[in-house]
């Protein structure tokens, strides 16, 4: 909910950051996207009206570009759950095609750059919502939230974000920081609307898009991850990239349920205790300094190389220890 977008920061859907991490499509920085919003036909009466009050709040007090809005022509039927192997949230919706219908139709007739989608969601019993609410649990909605933009980008290759539908919970008086800015309103559009106001359009990678002065995954210079979250799409891709690779940052303080450490699938990567050291990397590797020579007895003595090179001249090294 208290998202504003920020000069420095591209709000970017997942589907597309892995693309634009494999190379395949360029950013394209904008000064304003026309937006849709899609409205699940599941989302009863008083909580449609609720998100359309929300749309145009934001049209009226900050100025966002939120066109026109539509109706799917039959309720989505979103269903989630918890793998029980991996502890991951995921799902499905029953009807994608009505989605992709309505998205469609905003972006023929109203030609719109960005779209917000609202599914209902099914209310959780209190107690499953318990440990996130505390901020330790997952986020049990996100995993098919993350299955429906996807779902958009990929058929439609622009912007997208989901807001679930869902009723307020009961007041809790122990609700974590963390989480309570998932509390403070009926809706959780004003964030998705304003992120999609200005999020740069995704272009495939191709001499035109160079010259529109795109941002490409070649441009990247650091990525930080969740210590055992290294095994996405876009990571293995800044990972395993023959030219610019940027520098990989693990943050050991930031534990989730995946298992896809660095060690376990052979990436080189240089591991921080909490994001306030990671900052302290980005910055070093920024200004061009090893930031092994930062820290206390990091940088080994110069090596000389054994074999002598075909001038007959030896080459030396510097050798960091990680």
């Amino acid at each position: 909910m208290l998202y504003w977008p920020m000069p420095n920061v591209m709000y970017v859907e997942g589907y597309a950051l892995d693309r634009f991490a494999q190379g395949l499509w360029a950013l394209q920085p904008v000064h304003q996207n026309k937006v849709g919003l899609v409205l699940d036909a599941g989302i009863e009466e008083h909580l449609r009206v609720r998100h359309l009050q929300v749309a145009d709040a934001t049209r009226a007090s900050l100025g966002l570009p939120v066109v026109e809005y539509a109706v799917t022509d039959t309720p989505l039927e979103v269903e989630k759950w918890v793998n029980p192997t991996t502890g991951q949230s995921t799902g499905r919706i029953k009807h994608p095609d009505s989605l992709l219908r309505a998205v469609e139709n905003l972006v023929k007739r109203s030609q719109v750059d960005a779209v917000a989608v609202v599914g209902r969601f099914p209310d959780d019993e209190v107690d499953d919502l318990d440990d996130y609410r505390l901020g330790i649990g997952i986020d049990i909605l996100a995993g098919v939230e993350a299955i429906i933009s996807h779902l958009v980008v990929k058929e439609f290759q622009i912007p997208c974000a989901h807001a679930p539908a869902v009723s307020p919970l009961p007041l809790t008086s122990s609700l974590s920081p963390k989480s309570a800015a998932e509390e403070i309103g009926y809706t959780f559009l004003p964030c998705v609307l304003a992120g999609l106001s200005n999020a740069p359009q995704y272009l495939v990678k191709n001499p035109e898009s160079l010259a529109k002065g795109c941002i490409l995954a070649s441009d990247v210079d650091s990525v930080i991850l969740p210590v055992d979250a290294c095994g996405g799409d876009g990571a293995l891709a800044f990972a395993r990239s023959k030219r610019n690779k940027p520098l990989i940052i693990c943050v050991e303080e930031n534990e989730t349920v995946l298992n896809d450490t660095a060690d376990k699938l052979g990436i080189k990567v240089v591991r921080v205790s909490n994001y306030w050291e990671a900052i302290g990397v980005v910055a070093a590797h920024k200004a061009g300094i090893d930031p092994n020579s930062l820290r206390r007895n990091k940088i080994r003595n110069i090596q000389c190389l054994s074999d002598v090179q075909a001038n007959g001249f030896a080459v030396s090294t510097a050798s960091s220890v990680t």
